[in-house]
């Protein structure tokens, strides 16, 4: 607690953090404007221009999952590969995958307007021939799920 402490004192007198060019308030309409912030979820880059009226006619958005894509996909297919046996799946095993992707973005649900275990999801099964050997589809909860 005393390193913390000293710590926000070092900050709070730190030029750089405190300088009032750290944040610049635009005294024109801005025609293009961009920023980072980290976020619960990771990283959110922004970039917008507008009108001249100052009306957005343009918004390009990177969000965290889209950032991790390439990680999501091969912890939920390490989950898969260690998690389903012979072929059989069930609800539980699903839940189980669900979370490899909730460790990176656990907001995916509310996002997506969906709750923990009622995120849309399909599973395909294939054998060592990469021939689709079963698939399951869950729409919406858990009682929608089908072989």
């Amino acid at each position: 607690m005393i390193y913390a402490a000293e710590r926000i004192v070092q900050l709070v007198s730190d030029p750089e953090i405190t300088s009032p060019e750290i944040r610049r308030l635009p005294t024109a309409t801005p025609k293009v404007g961009m920023g980072v912030v980290e976020a619960p979820r990771g990283t959110l880059f922004h970039h917008y221009e507008t009108d001249p009226n100052g009306l957005i006619q343009k918004a390009n958005l990177i969000v965290a999952t889209c950032n991790n894509a390439a990680r999501i996909a091969m912890s939920v297919e390490r989950a898969a590969r260690s998690l389903i046996q012979a072929g059989q799946l069930n609800e539980g095993l699903l839940n189980r995958v669900e979370m490899a992707f909730r460790a990176y973005d656990p907001c995916l649900g509310c996002a997506t307007h969906a709750f923990p275990g009622h995120v849309p999801l399909r599973v395909n099964i294939y054998d060592a021939h990469r021939n689709l050997v079963r698939q399951l589809l869950r729409s919406c909860g858990p009682s929608s799920a089908s072989a």
